[in-house]
């Protein structure tokens, strides 16, 4: 009950404002939500892109942080982005999507900006290390271990 409540509250902040280069695509109900992204700034590697990020909800939000990943659409095109960070499925290896670094005082939107200033800080064309067998482990975001070591990128 806590998080439809919660929820609802958000949703209703996000359709009447949210920050440049965040837009709410759908939110049919309140368990899974899909928010466009742009990198604003002039970083070669994003340049002219937006991507989509799904965002699933259980019962214990905001107790517990949202699954978070990027998915790939053809119409309109929303590719995975490249990021040393972000695995070809779409996972992202960000501290406050995980239960060490995730607050209730979160929402969509700041994780939303926190992921998109993410991308612009990022200067390296890559793939996370390993990103083959993540793939093909197929582990879904919350059953992974990430390490919160790598600050250079």
């Amino acid at each position: 009950m806590f998080a439809s409540k919660r929820l609802g509250k958000e949703l209703a902040k996000i359709q009447s404002s949210l920050p440049p280069g965040i837009a709410l695509v759908s939110a049919p109900d309140l368990s899974e939500w899909h928010m466009d992204i742009k990198v604003l700034d002039p970083n070669p590697i994003y340049l002219n892109l937006t991507f989509r990020l799904r965002f699933r909800f259980t019962n214990n939000y905001p107790i517990e942080a949202p699954e978070v990943v990027f998915v790939t659409t053809t119409d309109p095109p929303r590719p995975i982005p490249m990021h040393p960070h972000i695995y070809s499925n779409g996972i992202i290896c960000l501290d406050l999507l995980g239960s060490a670094g995730w607050s209730p005082v979160q929402n969509v939107e700041s994780i939303c900006m926190s992921i998109q200033s993410m991308l612009t800080g990022n200067t390296k064309n890559e793939r996370p290390v390993g990103d083959e067998d993540v793939v093909r482990s197929r582990q879904g975001p919350k059953n992974m271990r990430f390490s919160y070591d790598d600050l250079t990128v």
